[in-house]
C-alpha cells in the first residue's frame, strides 16, 4: 500500500502505542498537521513553546513510564527544544522528538530555518537520525522508540526533510527492531550476585543507596522487600524518590547537598554501601575522596559507563535494576531465614534511628510571622495525604519539597535532576496531568522559575487540564541568593526578583483561576479551596523572603561537613 511519509509516519506512530503528540506548528512540517487531522486516534496538544513541548512529553514519560513524543518545525523550532532533550538525557527519560528539516537537496546551503539539529544535539541525545530515504522511514521510528524506551532509557531525536514527509512509497512494517551495535545487558550475572550476598553477609552497617533506575526499572516493590528482609537503612538520590517509602522506618531520607543528617552520617559510617541504579552525581557525593570511607561498594546499573566512572567499586553488576534485586532476594532466601539478617543490623539500625531523631529536618513557623515554605509543603502533603503527582522547577522549592512531602510510590516525584532546568515545572505537570486526568497534579515553584515557560499556562487553560502551579514567592532567585548569602558576604549580586507581575491577575488574563496567600492562619484553608478547584489554579504563596535551605553541604565538603543552621 503507497502512502506518504507523512501517512506512514502517523501509521508507525500508531503502532509504537502513541496516543498523544505534544508539538507546535511551522512551514515544513504543515503536511504532517494536515494529515493529523485525519488520525483521531492520536491526540496533539498544541503547546505554546517548543521547549514547553518536550518538558511536557518528559513528564508525561516520568509519570507513566511510556515513550513521551513531540513534534516541531526546522530551524528555530527545532533548536528550541535543545533544553528539553538535555533535561531529558541528565535524568534518563525516554522521549522522541521529531523535528523538521528543509528538504533534502538543500540541505547544507543555509537554506531558510535550516540547522544541523542532528549535529547540535548529538552531546545530548542517546541517538539521533536524519532520514533521507523514505523506504527507511517506519524502521528508523521504530529503532528511535526501541532506543528511547531499552537499556538506560534516553531521548533519541528524529529529523525529517520535507521531500521525505511529502514522498510516497509503499508502506512496509518493520516486525523486529534489531541494531546490531546495540544490545543492552538486562540479565546480570550470577557470579557477581553472589559476591552481593556473600557482601551483605559480611556487613554489619549496611546501607543502600537508590538512584533513578529504581524507578525507571520499576524495581521499587523488590528494593523495599530486600531492604525489609535484610533490615538495612535506604538512603536516595533526589531522582530515588519515591523508590522507597520515606514513611518507612528503615528510610533515611534523602542523602548529598541538601540531604538529611542521618543520610550522610550513615553513608559515612557504612562498612557496605550497595548502590541500585544512581550514577554517583557530585550533588549526591560531596568531596569524591572522602565519600564513603569506611564501605566496600556494590554497584548495581544496567549502564556499564556509571560504574566505576566517579566512584571505586569492589562489586559491579551489570543489568536490569528489577531483575537484579529479584535474583538477590531469592539468594538470599536460600542462605539465611529472615531473623538471621535481622539480628545482624540491631545495633546498625538502633544508631542510625538515633541520628534520625537527633537531628530531624526541622523549620519553626511563627503562627503570626511570614509564611515559612516548609510549612507550605507539609500543608500540601497533609491535604493531598501524600497522594498526589508532584512536580517541581529547580531552586530552593525543590529541595523543601524533598525534604518534606512524604513520596512513598514511584514516579510521584517529577523534577530535573541532572541538569538542573529552571522552567521544567508547568509543561511538565501539564504531560503527567494527560498522562493521568483523574489524578491531583501540583507543580511547586519558585517565583524565578516560573516565569521561565508562564506561557505554558494557556496549553493548561486550553485543553482543560486542572493542574496547580503553587509559587513559593520569596522574590528572589532564592537559591542563589543563599549562596551569596553564606559565600559571597551576603551581596545579593541579580537576584532581587521584587520587580514581578501580579501573578493572580495574570492567572486570570490566561483563564485560570489565581490565589493569594499571605498569612500563616489562611495557609490550608486557601490551599483546600483551590486544589478542590476543576481549573487549573496559580497560587501565589508570598514566603519568608530570607529563608534558607538546610542540612547544606558546602561545595567541595565533605558529607559530614553539613551546615545545619
Amino acid at each position: 500500500m503507497e502512502l506518504k511519509g507523512t501517512q506512514i509516519l502517523i501509521e508507525t506512530l500508531k503502532r509504537e502505542g502513541v496516543n498523544l503528540l505534544f508539538g507546535y506548528p511551522g512551514g515544513v512540517i504543515i503536511d504532517l498537521y494536515d494529515d493529523l487531522l485525519k488520525y483521531p486516534d492520536i491526540r496533539h496538544v498544541l503547546v505554546r513553546h517548543e521547549q514547553g513541548a518536550v518538558h511536557a512529553a518528559d513528564g508525561y514519560a516520568r509519570a507513566t513510564g511510556k515513550v513521551g513524543t513531540c513534534l516541531v518545525t526546522s530551524g528555530p523550532g527545532a533548536t528550541n527544544t535543545v533544553t528539553g532533550i538535555a533535561t531529558a538525557y541528565c535524568d534518563s527519560i525516554p522521549v522522541v522528538v521529531f523535528t523538521g528539516q528543509v528538504p533534502t537537496n538543500l540541505i547544507g546551503n543555509d537554506a531558510f530555518q535550516e540547522v544541523d539539529i542532528v549535529g547540535i544535539t548529538r552531546p545530548c541525545t542517546k541517538h539521533n537520525f536524519l532520514v533521507k530515504d523514505i523506504n527507511k522511514l517506519a524502521l528508523t521510528v521504530r529503532q528511535a522508540f526501541y532506543i528511547a524506551r531499552s537499556g538506560r532509557p534516553g531521548p533519541v531525536l528524529v529529523d525529517l526533510p520535507k521531500d521525505v514527509l511529502v514522498g510516497k512509497t509503499d508502506f512496509v512494517w518493520p516486525e523486529e527492531v534489531y541494531l546490531r551495535s546495540y544490545n543492552p545487558t538486562y540479565k546480570p550475572n550470577l557470579n557477581q550476585l553472589r559476591r552481593t550476598v556473600e557482601e551483605l553477609e559480611k556487613a554489619k552497617r549496611p546501607l543502600f543507596l537508590v538512584g533513578g533506575g529504581v524507578i525507571l526499572s520499576n524495581a521499587a516493590e523488590e528494593l523495599t522487600a530486600l531492604a525489609e528482609k535484610i533490615q538495612a537503612p535506604v538512603t536516595y538520590s533526589l531522582m530515588g524518590m519515591g523508590g522507597f517509602p520515606s514513611t518507612s522506618e528503615l528510610s533515611l531520607g534523602m542523602v548529598g547537598m541538601h540531604g538529611t543528617y542521618a543520610a550522610n552520617l550513615a553513608i559515612n559510617n557504612a562498612d557496605l554501601l550497595v548502590c541500585v541504579g544512581a550514577r554517583f552525581d557530585d550533588r549526591v557525593t560531596g568531596k569524591l575522596s572522602a565519600f564513603a570511607p569506611n564501605a566496600r561498594v556494590v554497584h548495581i546499573d544496567i549502564d556499564p559507563t556509571s560504574i566505576r566512572k566517579n566512584v571505586k567499586v569492589d562489586v559491579p553488576v551489570v543489568g536490569d535494576c528489577k531483575l537484579a534485586l529479584a535474583a538477590l532476594l531469592e539468594i538470599c532466601d536460600s542462605r539465611f531465614p529472615d531473623h538471621k539478617w535481622r539480628d545482624g543490623h540491631e545495633e546498625w539500625l538502633k544508631t542510625t534511628l538515633g541520628w534520625k531523631t537527633s537531628k530531624p529536618l526541622t523549620y519553626t513557623q511563627d503562627p503570626e510571622g511570614a509564611i515559612k515554605p516548609q510549612a507550605v509543603v507539609e500543608s500540601l502533603n497533609k491535604l493531598t495525604r501524600g497522594e498526589a503527582i508532584i512536580v517541581t522547577d529547580v531552586g530552593q522549592h525543590q529541595m523543601w519539597t524533598a525534604q518534606f512531602y512524604t513520596f512513598t510510590k514511584p514516579r510521584t516525584l517529577l523534577t530535573s535532576g541532572g541538569l538542573g532546568t529552571m522552567g521544567y515545572g508547568m509543561p511538565a505537570a501539564i504531560g503527567a496531568q494527560l498522562g493521568f486526568p483523574d489524578k491531583l497534579v501540583i507543580a511547586i515553584v519558585g517565583d524565578g522559575s516560573i516565569q521561565m515557560n508562564i506561557q505554558e499556562l494557556i496549553t493548561a487553560v486550553s485543553n482543560h487540564l486542572p493542574v496547580k502551579i503553587v509559587i513559593l514567592n520569596n522574590r528572589y532567585l532564592g537559591m542563589v541568593r543563599q549562596w551569596q548569602e553564606l559565600f559571597y558576604n551576603g551581596v545579593y549580586a541579580s537576584t532581587n526578583m521584587e520587580a514581578q507581575p501580579d501573578f493572580v491577575k495574570l492567572a486570570e488574563a490566561y483563564g485560570a483561576e489565581g490565589y493569594r496567600i499571605e498569612k500563616y492562619a489562611d495557609l490550608d484553608s486557601i490551599l483546600e479551596q483551590a486544589l478542590s478547584s476543576p481549573n487549573p489554579a496559580f497560587i501565589d504563596v508570598r514566603v519568608d523572603r530570607e529563608e534558607n535551605v538546610y542540612p547544606m553541604v558546602p561545595a567541595g565538603a565533605a558529607l559530614d561537613e553539613m551546615l545545619l543552621v
